[in-house]
């Protein structure tokens, strides 16, 4: 036994060798791979391919998750990079879940980026934005500035982060409309910039930036009613600090807001021909939506219904070449992302041979011992049950021997010695003892012995109880009927239920009453009787 159990306990920590020592060589193979894939996931995402960075966002993700701890930084970074992708194509679910995730791994973890752990809370924001959860959406922000307060000692590039982090809890203000809040949030975005001159000598990045919070501040001025100080605000930014089509979009969005229409198309016309100097004819959907829609709605304002209807045309233009890009688009990435896979699972087969084929010989070996112990041990146990029952066994009829020894006892006394209680007890034995083995009648009962015998059935009732020790009726003829039944299990094949059947149980009843009465199931009682 013990000798079993040593050669068990040695195999398994072979298998766990083999585990570790497969673990070890495959580490470093995880975090390249991982890595590897983050840099694609990064070329498309530049490229514009954005299945495809998703794809590889993911596998990054995946892949650093096995060992965070590792590379935190760009674990991080491959999680919020492909929830951001996933919230833009509307995946709001599948968002949530990847920043909770590493959410949960930043609480309480000082190794954890502080910057980033802030970036997942306001990707949060946006989240709980889409989801309508406004007030929610302004404690994530918080909690993400507060993150960042709390680490702008230790950053190169606090006050950038700051000014980045209120620009966008404005945002969250603006969107849930509470101007004041979010007139106070930009104020600390312009006290963010004075830290990032500070820090960096990057004028041009400044003074965009600068141009940025003071077109927010002029139409957050506009829809709070001071429309006089709005267009003040607007009027004294430099031309020179629009330098791009965000800047381009708010600065349209406060003329349209402050019924300047014709200035609002000027400005959604600029940001038309800048990505059409960047992107060419390539149209999408979302492009429509930001470009060309808005500048729709700015001509029919200003009454300029030529120009608008002529846009229209180029919108419905722009439709067809949108779906066209977006299937040819679509075809292309899965394309790229079939190949990747089938290139990716051929090195894989390819690496995992061998340690399939080593893993499948220790679970054999395993297998096998584990089958020969199970094998052993059920013997073993089959053995003891046997030896078990036949004690029992001997015991029932040892038992029974002793009854009816009494029986025999009882009816050899004279008659005039016996009690009326005594000499119908004999009677009735008498009865159990013909060959017709009456007891075996499902409706036998007191009442059926009683008229057998011509009497009363209070007087079988008592006789029973008075020579048995106080069994009743039922118990008595049980017994009788188990005797039967543990016969024919020795002496014949027939199976339990018919030999249930013939000794008079219902075949529901027979287990029960047969293993409360003598220990056994019947089929263990067949094979103790047996052998």
């Amino acid at each position: 036994m013990k000798q079993r159990i040593y050669l068990i306990i040695f195999c398994v920590v072979l298998a766990m060798m083999a585990a570790c020592t497969h673990s070890s060589e495959t580490k470093d193979d995880v975090s390249s791979s991982a890595m590897a894939d983050y840099q694609r996931g990064l070329a498309y995402d530049q490229g514009w391919q954005m299945k495809l960075a998703e794809h590889y966002y993911r596998k990054a993700y995946q892949g650093f998750a096995r060992n965070p701890a590792k590379d935190w930084y760009h674990y991080t970074d491959a999680g919020y990079r492909w929830a951001c992708l996933r919230s833009r194509r509307g995946d709001t679910e599948g968002a949530l879940n990847v920043v909770t995730e590493l959410l949960h791994q930043a609480k309480g973890n000082d190794a954890f980026p502080k910057v980033q752990e802030s970036a997942l809370l306001m990707l949060m924001t946006e989240i709980q934005l889409q989801l309508h959860q406004y007030d929610e959406a302004k404690l994530t922000g918080q909690k993400a500035y507060e993150v960042l307060e709390q680490n702008i000692d230790h950053v190169k590039r606090g006050g950038w982060d700051m000014a980045w982090a209120c620009m966008n809890i404005s945002a969250i203000y603006h969107t849930s409309g509470d101007i004041e809040g979010a007139m106070s949030w930009l104020d600390r975005c312009a006290q963010g910039l004075v830290l990032a001159e500070q820090e960096h000598d990057d004028s041009l990045l400044i003074e965009e930036w600068k141009g940025h919070v003071a077109l927010q501040r002029a139409l957050l001025l506009q829809e709070s009613g001071h429309a006089a100080e709005a267009s003040a605000t607007y009027a004294a930014i430099p031309r020179s600090r629009l330098m791009e089509p965000k800047a381009y979009t708010v600065a349209a969005e406060y003329l349209m807001a402050a019924g300047r229409y014709d200035e609002a198309a000027y400005w959604y016309e600029q940001i038309d021909s800048t990505y059409l100097a960047t992107d060419g004819a390539k149209m999408t959907f979302d492009n429509i939506a930001t470009r060309l829609s808005p500048r729709y709605m700015a001509y029919r304002k200003a009454g300029r219904n030529a120009d608008a209807l002529l846009l229209a045309d180029s919108v419905s233009a722009a439709i067809d070449s949108a779906l066209v890009w977006q299937k040819q688009n679509d075809a292309a990435e899965l394309a790229v992302i079939y190949q990747t896979h089938e290139k990716e699972l051929a090195l894989n087969d390819a690496k995992s041979e061998t340690r399939i084929h080593r893993v499948l010989l220790f679970a054999a070996i395993l297998v096998i011992l584990l089958i020969g112990y199970l094998f052993w041990r059920t013997r073993k146990y089959n053995k003891e049950l046997l030896e078990k029952n036949r004690r029992l066994l001997s015991e029932i009829e040892q038992r029974e021997r002793e009854e009816q020894q009494a029986i025999v006892q009882l009816k050899a006394e004279p008659q005039e010695k016996l009690t009326a209680n005594q000499q119908l007890f004999c009677r009735i034995c008498d009865l159990m003892e013909t060959p017709d083995h009456i007891y075996t009648d499902t409706d036998m009962d007191r009442i059926r012995l009683a008229q057998l015998l011509g009497t009363n059935e209070h007087y079988v009732t008592d006789a029973i109880s008075a020579c048995t020790d106080g069994k009743s009726v039922n118990a008595f003829l049980n017994e009788y009927r188990l005797r039967y039944a543990a016969h024919l299990l020795a002496t014949t094949d027939d199976s339990i239920t018919v030999i249930a059947e013939l000794s008079g149980f219902s075949r529901s009843s027979f287990f029960r009453v047969f293993s409360d009465a003598y220990g056994m199931s019947p089929s263990d009682y067949r094979r103790a009787a047996r052998k």
